[in-house]
């Protein structure tokens, strides 16, 4: 599936729960999908806060926050008008170009 078929889905989701309308109560703007994807981040160190490794039993519930942190990234470049496939492509160019200490 492409990063475009997971924006549409994403979309579809959001818009079946009520979300994009003017009138929700979670307004779908780029400053609250911000917070929330901060929010869904600091959720995937949690898994890591006390550990270095991951205990298995924890991976479903790992995988689950990784798939809430891509969901709300989705949906913020689309609504922003960004391109995220193509900005990971140019970012993946420049970084090639780039030094990086050892």
């Amino acid at each position: 599936m492409t990063l475009a078929e997971l924006t549409e889905l994403m979309h579809r989701f959001v818009n079946e729960k009520g979300w994009y309308a003017g009138d929700s109560i979670h307004p779908q703007t780029p400053r609250n999908l911000s917070a929330s994807l901060a929010i869904e981040s600091a959720e995937v160190l949690e898994f890591f806060q006390w550990s270095e490794t991951l205990q298995e039993a924890d991976k479903s519930a790992l995988a689950a926050e990784l798939a809430d942190v891509g969901l709300y990234l989705l949906q913020l470049a689309s609504i922003t008008g960004i391109d995220l496939e193509r900005a990971i492509i140019e970012k993946l160019h420049l970084n090639q170009t780039r030094t990086w200490d050892k």
